[in-house]
């Protein structure tokens, strides 16, 4: 095989073997995010109780300003009952008492049910903090756990990295800006094999010159079909 392209080649390979890394990684974090959003989820649930219990405390409190004010009602109309004069409006007063009796007993009904929705709520909130708390500690578990995974791939990694550095300061500048050109698109598959006279980039059979071309590997051969570099297996060109 022509060295320029088995120094393609060997890139290529190189190349996929550092995107490799990254679904390892990608791996690695995933069971740390899954704790993280759970996590999250909580403090969102904590967060919208509280807004809640911030909107009902409201609603109690406009309820107790109104209970407060019949109250205070009902007492001018006890003064007012010793300066009646006539059945008309004895009446009247009544009638005002009675409805704002019912209405006292209204808002104090409003107010014992917004106290339980309170309570239920802090409950609520009680329970999550807690469920927060054992989140939290696994959480950190799972951080060391990740931290230590990864920084063994990074240490993987770089092995890889420091190989190819070695090899494309070996590359001339023209075969490289080539071979990044077709990468840009072809991702892992920038060099791919030749498999009973087929390209295994897009799969298309390539007629026999392009074919006997690859075998002898004396120049980098293109693929007729979709670009990429073409190239046989030491073994497989010889036997062919």
């Amino acid at each position: 095989m022509n060295e320029h392209l088995k120094q393609l080649v060997d890139l290529s390979k190189i190349d996929k073997e550092i995107d490799a890394f990254e679904p390892q990684i990608d791996e690695a974090n995933y069971k740390y995010e899954a704790v993280l959003a759970k996590k999250n989820n909580i403090d969102k649930d904590i967060n919208e109780l509280e807004e809640e219990i911030k909107a009902n405390t409201l609603k109690k409190h406009k309820n107790e300003l109104h209970l407060s004010e019949l109250s205070q009602k009902l007492e001018e109309n006890k003064k007012k009952s010793s300066t009646i004069k006539t059945e008309r409006e004895m009446k009247s007063l009544q009638l005002e008492e009675e409805i704002a009796k019912e209405q006292i007993n209204f808002a104090n009904e409003e107010i014992e049910r917004f106290d339980k929705i309170i309570s239920t709520m802090r409950d609520k909130i009680n329970e999550l903090a807690t469920a927060k708390d054992e989140i939290e500690q696994t959480l950190q578990t799972v951080k060391a756990e990740v931290d230590k995974k990864i920084n063994s791939i990074d240490k993987e990694r770089q092995v890889v990295f420091d190989k190819k550095e070695k090899l494309v300061s070996k590359i001339n500048q023209k075969g490289l800006v080539f071979y990044q050109k077709i990468r840009r698109w072809a991702k892992n598959t920038t060099a791919v094999e030749v498999r009973d006279q087929a390209c295994m980039g897009c799969f298309m059979l390539i007629n026999d010159k392009v074919y006997a071309d690859v075998i002898k590997g004396e120049d980098i051969v293109l693929c007729p079909h979709c670009g990429r570099i073409l190239y046989m297996p030491e073994d497989e060109a010889i036997e062919a």
